[in-house]
């Protein structure tokens, strides 16, 4: 190589990996790397060995390997090996390495031979190698075998392509002589990745097992289906040397021997065989990573400014110093008071367009859930006029009286006044429900909450007119105001809207069909006119009750009542239906207390109404901010041992720990890549060649 600042390039990129597998990272970051891509048996495994000089790979039938394998080579005067999910433990036996691999492949992904996307991470050091990066990849498979799930071949597609659609990935692209390269399934890929054929180079292995009279020669000689980086052919050891253990150092000196050898390749044999194809993968990695040098330099920078204010707050952290934990504690319970203040007033800096929530929604239960529960008490008027009927003959007892009892208006309007607690609990319990949401929400924005397990505000804190609705098979959009009701189909019709007044309009429910879950109501006349063209009703059908309740709570806002169910001496049965008809002084006493009650309710309404929600304010959504910025600090200091209260998750203290390691990492990384970037020289790409061949199959898939 003869440029220290180059050989420099592929180390970095190693640390790089490692730094960011042990956090997660590595797919992310798009690192400069060759994938070794190919079809099952195509000798990938082998090419692999032939680099290090060592059998270390498991072998077998159908697909052996099951998970990315990142083999890092370092050239290094001792030789052994290591992988990063055994730190420290140093391996000189490489069939303890083949072991190691197939233990930790089945550790993540069973024996059943299936599949896994989490890289296995090994480093192979040795005087033998080149600083070489390559990502062993499954080998493509067209046919489940064993327990491997039906979409086996799927699943390996989508592992390949999370590395080879990656612009900074190299594409080693092996595939067999002996079959036809325009089928190879590495050839495939490249094709679909690579049209351009910038990222792919060409490997043509088993050269020594094609039928006689044949050769590769126009393939290697990058003549047939020519590749910009060009093809290089290795000769692997057979079946038969591997199971009789014969040495990679002799297969190697065979493998030199058959290119001089041969009449077809003798004249490519200085650019032909493993050691060169090590030689220039290491060039062209090197090369690559110069080259994707600015790129990887401006991800670094972004990453590392994404995550310099949190690492700030960790370089000196300790986790027992009791006046972190104070200022913490302090911190968070300001940050929760600041947003709960917002999402309550309706200031906060993140406005919610998918629903209404935190001071909106405590609103609409104010304005229009509340008063359509209060106008719900008073539909049942059979009901109440019976109610006003015994309580007058109670009180009259044995006798007949002469004048309506004082003592049967109080007995009734109590009894009205108490059911009217349930729709006020109603409403509290809404507020609550919402009340205890919005806390939720606004732990879940102070991201310090959930590295403190210990501490929970929930426990502390628990204490328009426009809608769409469907007619028939049909949407349209409704709009009301005070003076009319319109409604149109789309765009097209909205200049053309349909309109009515809602003069002498009501409401009534309307029962649900034997197979509809939508839930209806219906517009009528009083006057038993026509409410639209020929329809003596309109019926509309919302999806929810709450809907339903919404539009209800809209059209009441707007002049348009439920109707009130008027009493039909008629429908009375047995003695009381008798007396009622044949009884005209009761009937003139029931409908006397009848129209002092109604007058009376109506008033006590409109006072519930607007006291209910001012009310609330008062005790629990004030009383909630009170307790938030005056006692909730002291409340959680007085709960317990403070150093419990601020003992950090075990999760917290792991993403710490990650987020510094990536942290250093990454200011090394940037460090290096200054230094080398202005030392250095790389050499160009090879000259384009036809590639046509690429773009036609392309096109044709």
């Amino acid at each position: 190589m003869g440029n220290r600042g180059m050989e420099d390039l592929i180390p970095l990129v190693n640390r790089m990996q490692d730094a960011f597998s042990a956090i997660g990272q590595n797919a992310n970051l798009d690192l400069p790397q060759i994938a070794v891509v190919g079809g099952q048996s195509a000798g990938k495994s082998s090419v692999l060995e032939n680099f290090v000089g060592k059998d270390f790979l498991p072998r077998g039938s159908g697909i052996v390997t099951r998970r990315p394998l990142v083999l890092q080579l370092i050239n290094c005067p001792t030789e052994y090996a290591e992988f990063l999910h055994c730190k420290g433990k140093k391996f000189t036996d490489f069939d303890e390495v083949r072991q190691e691999i197939e233990a930790e492949t089945d550790r993540v992904t069973g024996q059943n031979k299936g599949i896994s996307p989490v890289p296995i991470n090994l480093r192979v050091y040795s005087p033998n190698v080149l600083n070489l990066t390559l990502v062993d990849l499954p080998g493509m498979t067209k046919v489940a075998v064993g327990d491997q799930p039906a979409d086996i071949e799927h699943q390996i597609r989508d592992m390949l392509m999370q590395f080879v659609t990656k612009d900074n990935c190299l594409l080693l692209a092996v595939s067999p002589a002996n079959s036809d390269l325009a089928n190879s399934d590495a050839l495939k890929i490249a094709k679909e990745v690579d049209p351009q054929g910038l990222r792919t180079i060409g490997v043509i292995t088993k050269l020594d097992l094609m039928d006689e009279g044949t050769d590769a020669r126009d393939i290697l000689e990058n003549k047939l289906l020519p590749l910009r980086r060009g093809y290089i052919g290795v000769v692997n050891r057979s079946q038969k040397d591997i199971d009789g253990k014969k040495d990679i150092n002799a297969a190697m000196a065979a493998e030199r021997k058959f290119f001089l050898s041969h009449p077809s390749y003798r004249h490519l044999a200085d650019r032909m065989g493993t050691p060169y194809l090590q030689k220039t993968l290491n060039q062209q990695l090197t090369n690559h990573i110069r080259d994707t040098l600015p790129g990887l330099r401006a991800k670094l920078q972004s990453q590392l400014l994404s995550i310099e204010k949190e690492v700030e707050e960790y370089k000196n952290f300790r986790p027992d110093d009791p006046s972190r934990k104070t200022k913490a504690l302090l911190q968070m319970v300001q940050q929760f008071s600041v947003d709960f203040e917002k999402r309550i007033e309706g200031s906060g800096d993140q406005i919610d367009t998918d629903e209404l929530s935190g001071g909106a929604k405590i609103n609409r239960i104010f304005h229009e859930r509340f008063p359509f529960e209060l106008v719900k008490m008073e539909f049942d008027e059979k009901e109440l006029r019976k109610e006003i009927s015994y309580a007058i003959k109670n009180i009259h007892g044995i006798r007949t009286g002469l004048f309506t009892p004082d003592m049967a208006f109080e007995t009734i309007v109590k009894r009205q006044i108490g059911k009217i607690k349930e729709p006020c609990q109603k409403c509290v319990d809404m507020v609550i429900s919402e009340l205890v949401n919005t806390v939720r929400q606004c732990t879940k924005k102070v991201k310090a909450f959930t590295s403190y397990p210990h501490i929970n505000l929930k426990g502390w804190l628990t204490i328009n007119n426009i809608g769409i609705m469907k007619g028939g098979a049909k949407e349209y959009w409704f709009v009301l105001t005070a003076e009319s009701l319109s409604w149109y189909k789309d765009d097209e019709e909205k200049e053309k809207k349909y309109m009515l007044q809602v003069d002498n309009l009501k409401l009534r429910d309307v029962e649900k069909g034997f197979m509809s879950s939508k839930h209806i109501f219906a517009l009528f006349n009083t006057e038993q006119r026509n409410v639209y063209k020929d329809y003596r009703q309109l019926e509309l059908a919302c999806e929810t009750q709450e809907d339903v309740d919404g539009w209800k709570a809209s059209f009441m806002r707007a002049g348009v009542y439920p109707e009130r169910v008027v009493v039909d001496a008629g429908e009375e049965n047995g003695s009381d239906s008798f007396m009622h008809s044949m009884d005209p002084q009761l009937e003139r006493q029931v409908e006397t207390i009848r129209n002092l009650v109604d007058s009376y309710m109506g008033i006590v309404n409109k006072t519930v109404r607007d006291l209910m929600p001012k009310t609330i304010m008062h005790l629990m959504i004030s009383n909630t901010k009170e307790f938030i910025n005056a006692e909730l600090l002291a409340q959680l200091y007085s709960c317990g041992d403070q150093n419990t209260l601020m003992e950090e998750s075990a999760e917290q203290a792991q993403r710490r720990d990650e987020m510094l390691r990536m942290y250093h990492a990454l200011r090394e990384a940037l460090n290096i890549i200054g230094d080398i970037s202005t030392t250095t020289i790389s050499t160009s790409l090879p000259p384009p060649v036809d590639d046509s061949w690429l773009q036609v199959q392309r096109n044709l898939q």
